[in-house]
């Protein structure tokens, strides 16, 4: 049982009202955070020291994978889940999702865990669909089921992730980026490793060229490459803006139709998160 207030309407605080925002960045030092305000990247800091192998964002929250538990980040306060080691995080409908190393994925609420089932080594959560090895998973009401693809690297799912009815499913896979619609669809030819995309149609993604964008009124995918000699290894989105991070140790962001900005945080970096 949660011992914490889970309110979704109550921690429904969006940062782009005053044009700032924290980032949210996994790192092997542990959560590192990034004060962003429009596009310019100001200072970030080591917010809580563990290490962090995901991390997931939701209007309001945040959610951490780390190699002991879970965590979910309401305004400064981290709370522990008790799901034990995880691989991968996301939210499904405003609600927790995680896996670990044994494929197990299961879904928080008040009640506490509930496993949903078990697939293969599990690389990516968001929204309703799974990034297995194994290929893609749905979540649904009878558990997980499979709906296709291999050698999955991240998916994105804009509508399952908040749950509403906006948004196409995106899957990156080792051979192309597909779309969901009657069927798993061809987006881009080429191995793809990370891909994040919102309600409103726009989209990121990572692909053997560098980085890829989007448009949301035409739906073609157009070169963003970030202005660094690095590869981006995870995407996010809000509102306003996108944001990368780099094996590196590079942080970006890149407001809708401008160019990315960079920070150098020194860091091993393997997600990024925003709320």
């Amino acid at each position: 049982m949660a011992d914490f207030d889970l309110s979704i309407d109550e921690k429904r605080v969006y940062a782009d009202k005053s044009g700032k925002q924290t980032a949210y960045v996994a790192a092997g030092v542990g959560v590192v955070t990034v004060d962003v305000s429009d596009d310019l990247v100001g200072g970030f800091r080591i917010d809580r020291r563990c290490t962090a192998l995901d991390a997931a964002g939701s209007p309001g929250e945040v959610v951490v994978a780390t190699d002991e538990d879970v965590l979910l980040v309401q305004g400064d306060d981290y709370h522990e889940l008790d799901f034990g080691p995880a691989a991968a995080v996301g939210f499904h409908r405003n609600r927790v999702v995680a896996a670990d190393d044994s494929g197990r994925v299961a879904r928080f609420d008040e009640s506490g865990w509930t496993d949903l089932g078990a697939v293969g080594a599990v690389r990516a959560l968001d929204g309703s669909l799974v990034a297995a090895d194994d290929g893609v998973y749905r979540i649904g009401d009878g558990g997980l089921s499979h709906v296709g693809l291999n050698d999955v690297t991240d998916v994105s799912d804009p509508a399952g992730r908040l749950g509403g009815d906006s948004g196409t499913p995106l899957a990156a896979t080792d051979s192309g980026l597909y779309a969901l619609g009657n069927g798993w669809m061809d987006a881009l030819d080429g191995a793809f490793s990370a891909v994040a995309s919102m309600p409103d149609g726009r989209a990121h993604a990572v692909g053997p060229d560098g980085v890829v964008a989007r448009d949301e009124e035409s739906g073609a995918w157009e070169a963003a490459p970030i202005p660094l000699d690095e590869s981006v290894v995870a995407l996010a989105h809000d509102a306003r803006a996108a944001y990368a991070v780099t094996d590196a140790g590079s942080f970006c962001v890149r407001l809708t139709g401008g160019d990315w900005r960079t920070q150098v945080l020194g860091l091993e970096t393997v997600g990024v998160a925003v709320r």
